[in-house]
């Protein structure tokens, strides 16, 4: 069995399994990503595996530098690509993806530990507060309104907070008689 007719059967296979795996993405023919944790959480992060021409004969590119892992630290980035590459050459010559995006997600509390679950706060030395000015932020102040000016707003609207109908149209009658031209 050549590669192509291989990577066509393993595609087929990918697809078929993870049917409606909101997490599961194909981006191209051949590039494929897996993301990991909850949306929006500080742990979550995609791996991304890209087969080249001769795949599964050889191993294929596995990215972790994706925009969706810009958060991720170095050291946890650094874990998970080990992690992936312990397996590879057992598994050369046959159909691979989908088990290292599982092997991913079975290790995935040993590769996330070093990850904080929150943003990090970064931390200023004194002598770094002095040499840096503070730009103060100007509060934008909302405009008060008068009773009276309340008052005159609510009776230009109607019932549901909108302008009535017809509020800005013309006395086409008056416009003409304003504009038209002026036969003497």
């Amino acid at each position: 069995m050549t590669c192509q007719e291989q990577q066509e059967e393993e595609l087929e296979v990918l697809l078929s399994i993870y049917e409606g795996d909101d997490n599961f993405k194909q981006v191209s023919p051949t590039t494929f990503q897996y993301k990991y944790g909850e949306d929006g959480s500080y742990r979550a992060f995609n791996v991304e595996l890209v087969w080249r021409e001769d795949y599964p004969e050889t191993e294929p590119l596995v990215n972790v530098d994706t925009f969706y892992n810009k958060h991720i630290f170095e050291e946890v980035k650094r874990k998970i690509m080990e992690k992936i590459q312990e397996q590879v050459p057992d598994l050369l010559g046959c159909a691979m993806t989908y088990t290292l995006f599982e092997l991913v997600k079975e290790n995935y509390d040993d590769v996330i530990a070093e990850q904080p679950e929150t943003q990090p706060v970064n931390q200023v030395s004194n002598d770094e507060k002095c040499s840096v000015p503070e730009v103060a932020k100007k509060k934008e102040k909302k405009e008060q309104l008068t009773k009276n000016q309340k008052r005159k707003l609510f009776d230009r609207l109607d019932a549901t907070g909108e302008k009535p109908r017809g509020w800005d149209w013309v006395d086409v009658i008056r416009h003409l008689s304003q504009s038209g031209s002026q036969n003497g």
